[in-house]
C-alpha cells in the first residue's frame, strides 16, 4: 500500500526541476486559470449562438439563423488559438 513517503518520491523526480512562478511576481496558475475561463467563455458563447440560431431566430429570418451559425462557426479556432497561447517569458517548451 502506497503511504505518504511513496507518494512524494513520486512526486519528486530526481534531475527535474519544479516549474517556478515568473520572476515579475505573477502566478504561474493564473494566466492558465485567465486562459482557461476566456476559453470556456468563447465555446459557451459559440454553443449559444448555435442554439439560439437554430430554435429561435431561424422562425424570425433564416438568414439571420445562418449569420449567427457562420459568426458561431470561427469562434472555436479562435477560442484554442487564445487557450494554448503564452505569457511573453513563459517557459513552454520545458513542459
Amino acid at each position: 500500500m502506497p503511504g505518504p513517503d511513496r507518494d512524494v518520491a513520486v512526486r519528486e523526480r530526481p534531475g527535474r526541476e519544479k516549474p517556478q512562478p515568473p520572476a515579475d511576481g505573477r502566478s504561474y496558475r493564473g494566466g492558465v486559470r485567465r486562459r482557461r475561463r476566456l476559453y470556456f467563455a468563447l465555446m459557451g458563447t459559440c454553443l449559444t449562438l448555435f442554439v439560439l440560431a437554430w430554435a429561435v431566430v431561424r422562425h424570425v429570418s433564416i438568414g439571420a439563423a445562418v449569420a449567427m451559425s457562420v459568426v458561431a462557426m470561427t469562434i472555436p479556432p479562435v477560442a484554442v488559438i487564445i487557450a494554448n497561447r503564452r505569457a511573453p517569458g513563459e517557459k513552454w517548451f520545458d513542459e
